[in-house]
């Protein structure tokens, strides 16, 4: 057991931000002595470690709470997540070096593409979803609930065949009757199967299919590559209506 004191000379740390983690119920003390002394075990170290994490990679504390307190929390596969996300970080900050020494060598580059975090910002709300982090996502959670692999897979499958169609359309404008038909027809298959597929919801995904490279390249499998790209323009023009 360690105490608040020792707690901060291992993390630096001030006592007061561990009494806040504590009243917002963030971090509770494993237990308080008769002296009112707050003690932290190992368990706790570690969650603390995932919360500093989180906290380096900007997310809010009521974030962080809500998905550590998720019951399907799984430790492993968050480190996996913030692993990639900090990965995504480094070439982000990488370009931003690029940049900077250029201009001070006095290049003439133009370019803002080096400030561009769409990649990094879209994963990190893939992050906040898998953890129940929206209410879309506990939703499609409960919705879930009870299905057989069977089942799953078939409702995947389905999913990709309506990409499989879209891909065939690739050579046509977004604005193609028939595409804008499969876009309707993906809203109504989320909203019926998995969770209430807003317009903007719709919208959020069209972008994630474009910006995270596991979702472009599964879509792209089932319709050719282009196809992503082509759902997400499509989307854009859909909800846009």
């Amino acid at each position: 057991m360690k105490t608040v004191h020792e707690v901060c000379e291992l993390t630096k740390l001030t006592p007061r931000t561990l009494h806040y983690y504590d009243a917002i119920g963030l971090l509770k003390p494993t237990t308080v002595t008769e002296a009112s002394y707050r003690l932290y075990d190992e368990a706790a170290l570690e969650k603390l470690q995932a919360i500093l994490l989180f906290r380096e990679l900007e997310f809010p504390l009521k974030e962080i709470k809500t998905i550590l307190n998720d019951p399907n929390f799984d430790q492993e596969e968050a480190l996996d997540q913030q692993i990639k996300l900090l990965e995504l970080r480094i070439v982000h900050l990488t370009r931003l070096i690029q940049l900077a020494k250029e201009l001070q060598k006095g290049g003439n580059n133009m370019s803002f593409q080096a400030f561009d975090r769409t990649e990094i910002d879209q994963y990190a709300q893939e992050v906040k979803e898998r953890w129940g982090g929206t209410a879309a996502y506990a939703k499609s959670r409960e919705k879930l609930k009870g299905k057989s692999k069977e089942e799953m897979d078939a409702m995947g499958t389905a999913v990709m065949d309506i990409f499989a169609r879209m891909g065939a359309l690739k050579g046509k404008h977004p604005e193609n009757p028939t595409a804008q038909a499969l876009v309707a027809e993906l809203q109504r298959f989320i909203t019926e199967h998995y969770y209430h597929c807003t317009d903007e919801i719709l919208a959020g995904l069209g972008e994630m299919y474009m910006a995270d490279e596991r979702m472009r390249s599964n879509i792209d499998k089932a319709g050719g590559e282009g196809t992503a790209v082509f759902a997400a323009e499509a989307i854009k023009v859909y909800v846009k209506k």
